[in-house]
């Protein structure tokens, strides 16, 4: 399905779904407990849907009836083995696969898309040193044997979903762990999103530095009845579009107290020069004189497309370093970021690790290809707010991975 949006600035307000992020690990927790729990998430996008899928197919009995989901938890995992359709998503499978060994399951992964092709390395080489299984065949991920407790050790650079998988996993064993994450840490925000829901389950774990001591036979412990806060990832597409516009955005339904990595967002675009205001959980984006910054992409992989368009007409040089990790996303962010920008009149080099933009008072517009990534296809309508001729977005239906109802979203907003 192609999309064609419209150029000019925008206005308005928006409300933002439920962040996908919190929901896989509040769905974990659910299920890994002993009683119901209803929990309230605005907007089921495909991720969610798919971890919900896999963990109904490992025991777990789960129901969704507009903003409810009912979790009723794991009692046993079915004999025989278990197919687990992960779809295309990432964190379903990397938090979803240390589960399996945790519970002794024999599990085949479904994988599509690009997923087959993301690393899994060094994590699966440390849940094999650990008692289980794994072996890829294609777009099928199998797995069997159970883990035993002991010393876990990972590095900190490669992925914060390998950390926080252990995490949720290591509690269910029979005696105690030890997880010791090495060297510099990424993307640090989401091991504490993982930390905040396993103290809401009453999980207990120690921690010293980035070493955790983690008691065995524990069992998850989350109130009745909770609610999924508002998604910073998807929230920045609508605050770099006020960043964008004399008249401003107003974005609802976020916390601004939140351990969500992505709520970085904002120190950023007030560093660009945009004029931000915060009141509970209202945040006003207006554009003022956007100037070029210097960007770490290591903490923020996922903000860097649409970021790269605020660059695009900052007046002088932006800098995006740190930006290896981009290259192992729904498609190689470094280069389809880079694409976006080019197919629009906008002025980037594309490094090995980094993008360089240099801004310029308006795009063309044209067509860009999503390449079948949402956080591309919301980056295009972004950018299209400055622009001069319409754009249009090649396979745009894919924003159902993060953000399905994006597109009416974007087209509430006022030209």
């Amino acid at each position: 399905m192609n999309r064609i949006v419209l150029p000019g600035q925008r206005s308005g307000s928006v409300r933002i779904p439920a962040s996908k992020s919190q929901a896989h690990r509040l769905l974990i927790c659910a299920a890994l407990g002993e009683g119901q729990t209803e929990i309230r998430c605005d907007g089921i996008s495909a991720d969610i849907a798919a971890t919900m899928a896999c963990l109904n197919a490992l025991g777990a009995k789960i129901a969704c009836e507009g903003e409810r989901i009912t979790v009723e938890p794991i009692g046993a995992v079915p004999n025989g083995l278990c197919e687990l359709p992960c779809g295309e998503s990432g964190s379903t499978l990397r938090f979803l696969l240390p589960l399996c060994g945790a519970l002794g399951a024999e599990a085949v992964f479904l994988m599509q898309g690009r997923l087959p092709e993301r690393p899994l390395a060094p994590l699966d080489a440390v849940l094999r040193e650990q008692g289980m299984t794994i072996r890829q065949e294609g777009g099928r991920l199998c797995c069997s044997g159970r883990l035993t407790p002991g010393d876990y050790s990972l590095p900190g650079n490669v992925s914060s979903q390998y950390i926080s998988g252990l995490l949720m996993a290591l509690p269910l064993l029979e005696g105690e762990s030890r997880l010791q994450v090495t060297g510099p840490v990424a993307s640090a925000g989401y091991i504490a999103m993982t930390e905040d829901a396993l103290n809401l389950a009453e999980l207990g774990f120690e921690k010293d530095g980035w070493r955790y001591r983690i008691p065995g036979h524990q069992r998850s412990c989350l109130p009745t009845s909770l609610s999924v806060e508002g998604d910073w990832s998807n929230a920045a597409f609508f605050l770099a579009a006020g960043a964008l516009s004399d008249r401003g955005v107003r974005v609802c339904g976020m916390n601004p107290a939140s351990s969500q990595g992505d709520r970085a967002v904002l120190e950023i675009l007030r560093r660009f020069g945009a004029d931000i205001s915060v009141e509970k959980e209202r945040i006003d984006t207006r554009r003022g004189a956007l100037c070029a910054v210097d960007i770490d992409a290591e903490p923020i992989p996922d903000l860097i497309p649409v970021l790269s368009v605020v660059a695009a007409c900052a007046e002088g040089e932006t800098h995006i370093r740190n930006a290896g990790r981009l290259r192992l996303k729904e498609s190689d962010r470094l280069q389809s970021t880079a694409a976006l920008l080019t197919a629009l009149g906008g002025d980037v080099t594309e490094g090995e690790d980094s993008l360089t933009i240099r801004g310029r008072r308006s795009l063309n517009g044209g067509t860009v290809d999503s390449f079948g990534d949402h956080r591309i296809a919301m980056a295009a309508a972004v950018a299209a707010c400055l622009c001069t001729e319409p754009v249009t977005v090649l396979g745009g239906e894919c924003v159902r991975k993060s953000y399905p109802r994006f597109w009416d979203d974007w087209e509430g907003l006022h030209l």
